[in-house]
Parts: structure tokens; sequence; C-alpha cells
């Protein structure tokens, strides 16, 4: 089974969004799709309101999910580690423990070439607009991984 983990800041906007988006596009049978935040702000709570109910009027179902921390031994747990910006990548490079890890680790954007700015904006300051427009670039993104994912499945 080939495991994903989405990573952003406290894990209740982005990351839950996105967890949810490419866990909706890929086979349970052959993937499993976890997330998780680089601070502890969070940790056991559901995901903000606003990544709730964007993620309900697009059909799927992020309530369930509880905010958790990024830990060294995810590196060991998955194969594939999404980070939805440049500082949420920096930490999670700064606990890597060889290159292997390191390799594992990729911005969230970069599988999307119409894109030029890699970074997910963080819409937790912002109103439901904000969380809507974060949604649709997870979505174009996550199709585009789920493609690439079962692909190489094949």
């Amino acid at each position: 089974m080939t495991r994903i983990l989405m990573v952003c800041l406290g894990n209740i906007c982005r990351s839950p969004l996105a967890h949810g988006i490419l866990q909706s596009k890929l086979p349970e049978d052959k993937f499993y799709v976890d997330s998780a935040g680089t601070a502890a702000y969070h940790v056991g709570n559901k995901p903000d309101h606003r990544s709730i109910k964007v993620a309900r009027t697009h059909g799927i179902t992020i309530s369930n999910q509880k905010a958790r921390q990024f830990k060294v031994e995810d590196f060991d747990n998955f194969d594939y580690i999404f980070a939805m910006d440049q500082s949420n990548y920096s930490n999670i490079i700064s606990l890597a423990r060889h290159t292997d890890d390191i390799e594992k680790v990729k911005l969230f954007l970069e599988a999307n070439n119409s894109i030029s700015d890699k970074n997910v904006p963080d819409p937790y300051y912002g109103d439901i607009s904000d969380f809507e427009y974060v949604f649709d670039l997870l979505e174009a993104t996550s199709q585009l991984i789920a493609d690439n994912l079962t692909s190489a499945q094949l």
C-alpha cells in the first residue's frame, strides 16, 4: 500500500483539505492518505469549520479528521510527504535523518506545472472565499497527483 502524508502548519486548514481531496481520488485498497501539522497548535482538534464546509460543498467529508503534529517516524511510515508551503517544507526537512527522508518530501504544488507560486496560501485569517480558492488549487493538483500515482501502480 502506498502511504501519502499532507503537511501544513496547524493541520486544520490546508492539509486536511488536501488529505480529503486526494483520498477521494484514490482507491482505498491501494492508497492510504493522512495529514499532519509542523506545529502542535491544534493537536486533537477537528479541521477549521470553514475547511469542513468547503469540503462538504464539494461532496468530501473531513470532519472526522483530527489534527496531529508531524513526527520523525512519519519518514518511516509514509512513501510521499507533501508540504503545503516552503516554510512547512523547511520544518519537515529540518527533522530529516538522511537523504532518504529528504527525497520523500515535496512541495504539494510542484506537481502542477501550470502554477508558478508553489506555496499553497494559508486561508486561516481569510474568509470562505480564501478557503474556496485553496480548495480549487488543491483539487486541481490532487487530480494530477492521483493520475500520476495510479498510472505508476499499473
